[in-house]
């Protein structure tokens, strides 16, 4: 009987490894999906600002997009990852969740480069790390290139990369530490909730594109001694309508990465999570991101009419409802984005009236509607828990959302961007390293600065109508 009975356990035991490695292989696989899907975004990107630069611009701003995908990358290996795991609970590390000691909670991840340095390399013991440090390097690239886009047709080469570093290595993943994880201060102590990052990715690149629009200045013919504004028009507005919806189509990579498939280690145990502990689902996200997109675009279109502000549009529903995809209803979504997009071109010309020059209107798209959705999850999901109850700290009460608790997760946002993108940028133009020179500018960046030419040939002229 006993020998029985430890067969029995012993089968049992090998059919729950196979399962838990089943189970594992799944979660890594899913994580892994999430980094093509989002290159996609870069994609999207790339063809976005080429298509709004004009034709002398376009390489430029293209090979801008590129380094700054390749550059945070490095950026976000070397030290980013190490601020997100070091710095949730602030600067001091005093407060630790459990009451351990703040050396051993920065120790999480990449804090000593001796224990904890086999998460940073091949590690067949634990191979989803790697998978999903690159889901959070996709996401700290996606700063960098809502970034460049606003600054495209007159920024050093240099100055930008050096900019880009700092946005997607420090900015948002210090932001990141904070808001975006459940040990993070402002969700411990402020009911903060951000489900898809509309402050804490959106928000804070916007932000920090402002900072440096300020100090980078506009482009030479955009405003009139009077003030009064020029309309630039890009080459390409094909390219750039494509380039939008292909951002669309990456955000579906971005944000199946703000979900955590169940269980320890990051394994899935049959049910889904936010990065708070919360309950959502691949459900959740399917109905809200179609909606948003949806109502985005109808907002904008009855509103302007103008392709480039419906496909705008788009991603305005998208980051006005990320915030709460994980708890809105699909009609309530719909209706933040609609109004989403009707405010889109408004609040644009206010920013362009202040003699801000935005080249796509990455400060409007991604910062006021960052913003505005994360003030509108203060008021439609107040009282909501922020964390699970297994992601709070040991003994304290759980959070819950507010619109105070959204407001002070806003502003720490914007300032995080502003401050971390107006002070570098005003010491790179003091040491002449942010702007092109003016005779550059005029000539165009691609004569100047690309080996190569985007149209050779000439971009064919269509012949006036007959009459």
């Amino acid at each position: 009987m006993e020998e029985q009975l430890a067969e029995l356990a012993a089968q049992v035991a090998a059919i729950e490894s196979k399962g838990n490695l089943t189970n594992t292989m799944f979660a890594e696989l899913y994580y892994y999906l999430t980094i093509p899907l989002m290159i996609i975004i870069h994609a999207g990107f790339l063809a976005y600002e080429m298509g709004a630069s004009r034709a002398k611009n376009a390489l430029s701003s293209g090979v801008k997009n590129i380094l700054a995908f390749a550059f945070v990358i490095p950026a976000f290996y070397f030290f980013g990852w190490w601020v997100y795991w070091g710095f949730p609970t602030g600067f001091s590390f005093s407060a630790g969740p459990n009451g351990i000691s703040g050396a051993e909670y920065a120790n999480s991840i990449a804090w000593a480069w001796g224990d904890s340095a086999q998460y940073m390399g091949p590690n067949t013991e634990d191979q989803i790390d790697g998978v999903f440090w690159g889901a959070f390097a996709l996401f700290a690239a996606t700063t960098a290139s809502i970034f460049s886009g606003a600054v495209i047709e007159r920024i050093q080469t240099v100055g930008f990369v050096i900019l880009a570093i700092i946005l997607g290595g420090f900015s948002w993943t210090l932001g990141a530490a904070w808001g975006w994880h459940s040990d993070g201060w402002l969700i411990q102590q402020w009911g903060v909730h951000d489900f898809g990052a509309a402050g804490l990715v959106h928000a804070i690149a916007a932000f920090f594109a402002l900072g440096v629009l300020i100090n980078l200045g506009p482009r030479i013919g955009k405003f009139n001694p009077d003030g009064t504004a020029n309309d630039i028009a890009g080459h390409n507005l094909p390219f750039t309508a494509t380039g939008l919806m292909l951002i669309v189509v990456g955000f579906w990579g971005f944000l199946m990465g703000c979900l955590v498939v169940g269980g320890e280690a990051w394994s899935w145990s049959g049910n889904w999570n936010t990065i708070y502990g919360t309950p959502s689902n691949l459900s959740a996200l399917s109905f809200n991101i179609l909606m948003a997109v949806g109502g985005g675009i109808i907002g904008a279109w009855a509103f302007t009419r103008d392709p480039f502000w419906m496909m705008s549009g788009a991603l305005a529903g998208l980051i006005s409802t990320a915030s709460g995809l994980d708890i809105y209803w699909p009609s309530l979504t719909f209706l933040i984005a609609i109004s989403a997009g009707i405010l889109l071109k408004p609040a644009a010309s206010i920013l362009e009236n202040m003699g801000i020059d935005d080249a796509v209107g990455a400060v409007t798209v991604h910062g006021t509607m960052g913003v505005y959705g994360m003030l509108l999850l203060g008021i439609f999901a107040s009282g909501y828990p922020a964390l699970g109850e297994a992601a709070a700290f040991s003994g304290d009460a759980v959070p819950t959302s507010s619109v105070i608790g959204q407001l002070v997760g806003t502003v720490v946002s914007v300032l995080i961007g502003f401050i971390t993108g107006y002070v570098p940028s005003l010491i790179l133009k003091m040491m002449g390293m942010l702007r092109v020179p003016e005779a550059v500018e005029i000539a165009g960046l691609d004569t100047v600065k690309v080996p190569a030419q985007a149209y050779p040939e000439g971009i064919a002229v269509s012949p006036p109508a007959s009459t």
